[in-house]
């Protein structure tokens, strides 16, 4: 069995925490059995493993994600970066179109697709176990998981099963995307199911009707002409369209912590990170990244995020909103995980005169290098503070460590790699002050 874990999305109902880098999913918020804490996708891959799952992962994601998705998740899955963002569809046409070219998977290979931020209990994962073997038994081309409703929600969208059908996979009589409150009162009277978004199906089953939209025959054929797949979700291009589907129902936990409302009801502690809170206090969350302390008190059913990207305060009933301002308030983001370490915005500075100045703090982990890259439109100070490496300017290289200043001008190649975990304070001036001001060649580092 294959899976294809999708994750997308650009945080904006989480902010300030989350953002186009670092969405929901990332996020160290949820609390393990031993005290440390995980993130939404970590949380999942992790369960899939503990619940015997003996399958490959492949997560499918935009090129701005693959870093922070290697950062987390290290060598137990591989990321397949869509070139563009297309929906669902097209993302997974892309996935499956790896799987079966590039990893050499056959036609007959079970591919379960599933979402990588459900908060779910073990029993999800019996459920996607049972869908892959109702697809290995030819019970039907296509299987979704139908998650038992516990109200009328106009969020999701709901699986009608066949009044005839019994056993663990049912046939779906219908499939209803999204309806009106009342329209799902009436949906639940007739039994029923959120669509959970996750699907089964064989391999060769999706890949012969990519095949109709683009044909090709090598994986980086279709890369290229990714934009010529339909924008649209897989939903809308498959289920709604497809005959002879079945369903398997999971009657356990499900949750979508996309607000901070929800998320909040799943976090073990009151208080994460630099802060404390007053006896005053009543239902009330503070996540806080930054260094400076963070102190509240007499706040009742609120949430307060700090962190480098902006600071929010508000009344739970009303976080949903932020979302509408989001894009009003964070012109770039402050701090992201990339495959090497971490990197915070410590200062970003527009000068009088037109000069541009931006410093960071980089930390790299031990056995890990930035590419070698040059910069055509600024030049870099690094001072070094913690740990020692190997800085490689034009070619050469030498050993750095804390205490010591490195300046690379315009136009220089350079890298750095961490024979211990490496921190230093990085100084940008120059116009513009972009990430993509970066060119990468290769090198083979002498240790």
């Amino acid at each position: 069995m294959q899976i294809i874990l999708l994750s997308g999305g650009s945080g904006k109902r989480l902010w300030p925490l989350s953002n186009k880098a670092r969405s929901k999913q990332f996020l160290h918020l949820l609390a393990k059995e031993d005290g440390t804490m995980e993130s939404m996708v970590q949380r999942v891959v992790r369960q899939a493993g503990e619940a015997g799952l003996h399958a490959d992962i492949t997560v499918a994601t935009n090129a701005s994600q693959q870093d922070i998705i290697t950062n987390q998740l290290g060598d137990r899955v591989t990321v397949v970066t869509e070139p563009e963002r297309r929906g669902t569809f097209p993302a997974i046409a892309l996935a499956t179109a790896y799987l079966k070219l590039e990893k050499g998977c056959t036609d007959d290979e079970v591919v379960v697709v599933m979402p990588c931020d459900a908060y779910t209990q073990p029993g999800y994962f019996e459920a996607v176990r049972q869908m892959a073997a109702a697809v290995e038994q030819d019970e039907a081309p296509l299987v979704l998981m139908g998650i038992t409703p516990t109200y009328p929600s106009a969020k999701y969208g709901y699986v009608v099963p066949a009044a005839s059908g019994s056993g663990t996979c049912c046939p779906v009589a219908r499939f209803v995307e999204k309806p009106s409150v009342s329209q799902a009162q009436q949906l639940l009277h007739e039994g029923a199911l959120w669509n959970g978004g996750v699907f089964a199906f064989r391999l060769g089953h999706l890949f012969a009707m990519v095949q109709q939209y683009v044909p090709f025959t090598r994986f980086g054929e279709l890369r290229q002409r990714f934009g010529e797949l339909p924008y649209v979700s897989f939903d809308c291009e498959v289920v709604e369209r497809a005959t002879g589907m079945g369903v398997v129902r999971y009657d356990g936990e499900w949750k979508d912590l996309g607000t901070w409302r929800t998320l909040t009801d799943e976090l073990r502690t009151h208080v994460i990170g630099n802060a404390v809170m007053g006896e005053h206090c009543q239902n009330t969350h503070v996540i806080n990244e930054l260094q400076n302390p963070l102190y509240v008190d007499g706040l009742k059913d609120v949430v307060v995020a700090a962190c480098p990207d902006g600071i929010l305060v508000c009344s739970k009933q009303h976080s949903e909103l932020i979302k509408q301002a989001v894009s009003q308030l964070t012109p770039r983001p402050m701090y992201e995980e990339r495959r090497w370490g971490t990197y915070r915005v410590l200062d970003d500075t527009m000068f009088d005169d037109g000069r541009h100045a931006l410093t960071k703090s980089i930390t790299i982990n031990a056995g890990k290098n930035i590419s070698y890259q040059v910069h055509r439109h600024r030049a870099e100070t690094w001072t070094f503070i913690e740990g020692e490496g190997i800085f490689l300017l034009d070619g050469v290289e030498r050993r750095v460590t804390a205490g010591e200043t490195v300046v690379i001008p315009v136009g220089h190649l350079h890298a750095i790699k961490a024979l211990t975990p490496l921190t230093f304070i990085e100084v940008q001036c120059g116009h513009p002050l972009i990430e993509e001001d970066i060119e990468r060649f290769e090198w083979h580092w002498s240790e």
